[in-house]
């Protein structure tokens, strides 16, 4: 593949005993970002890149996410970097599904083996945790749940069907699955249940696959009149503004959600809520929010080095994703 042609302008090699390489004086959001990627992302995030803004093969992203696969069918190796060591995680199986989701492989037998593994780790009433008690013993951010006897949660339930859904999978685990998460949704849309902004997130994947539109529209209007009434996340009319938003455990003051991080493309249920300006404001904070080495923060508050950095290559990946799905020029 010739990488000329992918790129307006690219970082130069440091030449022998040289500092840092230079970098163009004018150099574009996308461009910075590669260099980033190259010098600090793990190869999954390299291959995703290479893939959505290089041309690079789907095969290269499957190989690089196998190597977090289990023998269990489910996901492990801090595929979602917030959870340390080798055991299969629901919240890994949620990265795992995005990944082949964004490059159209997300079925086959590798999706038949994690639907059992989703089966084996289910809660009673055929949900998923977010965390299986398999994790004790391995490091993991403070804020992650440990129980053993987790309960059900909207938090890995949602997307996961959501993305199952949107590919047509058909599983026998899905019925009870889904069952819950439309209970979840619209406990979440009557206010009877705790409103965080990721949960609102998890009920926004879910209703963007879900298979019964009509339904779906509606439990999205529900909840889109909580949103605005509550303030789940920033401000729209103020997306500078982050005081007046709750925060979720394993955020920090600094990482708010903004409208994009609900309403991540064009085409998601969400976007209803918000106007075009409201939007735009979103879009440009986003944009603002590349840092000097070319990356981008993501919402997790540190705790140790090398999952902050890992996070960092994801939120750059999904932050070039969605300005692109909103027509932002890169």
């Amino acid at each position: 593949m010739d990488r000329s042609a992918s790129l307006p302008s690219s970082p130069s090699l440091p030449t022998p005993g040289s500092a840092e390489p230079a970098q163009p004086a004018e150099s574009s959001a996308l461009s910075r970002a590669e260099r980033f990627v190259w010098l600090t992302a793990r190869v999954l995030e390299q291959r995703r890149f290479a893939y959505h803004f290089l041309a690079g093969g789907a095969e290269a992203v499957e190989t690089a996410l196998a190597a977090y696969l289990g023998t269990d069918g489910g996901y492990g190796h801090a595929l979602e970097p917030d959870l340390r060591g080798p055991v299969s995680q629901p919240l890994h199986a949620v990265h795992a599904l995005r990944v082949l989701d964004g490059i159209g492989r997300c079925g086959g037998q590798r999706v038949e083996r994690l639907c059992r593994y989703l089966t084996s780790v289910s809660t009673p009433d055929g949900a998923l945790p977010a965390c299986h008690p398999s994790l004790r013993g391995y490091p993991a951010a403070p804020w992650v749940p440990s129980a053993d006897d987790p309960r059900s949660d909207l938090l890995t339930t949602g997307p996961v069907v959501g993305l199952l859904h949107r590919n047509e999978v058909w599983h026998a685990w899905l019925f009870r699955a889904t069952d819950f998460c439309w209970a979840a949704v619209a406990a979440l849309g009557e206010g009877g249940a705790t409103r965080r902004p990721y949960e609102v997130a998890a009920a926004v994947a879910f209703l963007d696959g879900a298979p019964d539109r009509a339904r779906a529209e509606a439990a999205a209007e529900r909840l889109g009149r909580r949103v605005r009434e509550e303030p789940l996340i920033v401000p729209p009319a103020a997306p500078e503004r982050t005081e007046d938003r709750p925060l979720s455990p394993g955020q920090g003051p600094g990482e708010p959600f903004q409208v994009h991080d609900i309403a991540r493309t064009p085409g998601s249920l969400a976007r209803r809520w918000f106007t075009d300006a409201e939007v735009e404001r979103s879009l440009d904070v986003l944009v603002a929010a590349q840092q000097e080495d070319g990356g981008w923060p993501p919402h997790r508050r540190p705790w140790t080095p090398g999952a902050t950095l890992e996070w960092r290559s994801v939120a750059t990946v999904e932050a070039l994703l969605t300005l692109r799905a909103y027509g932002r020029r890169i």
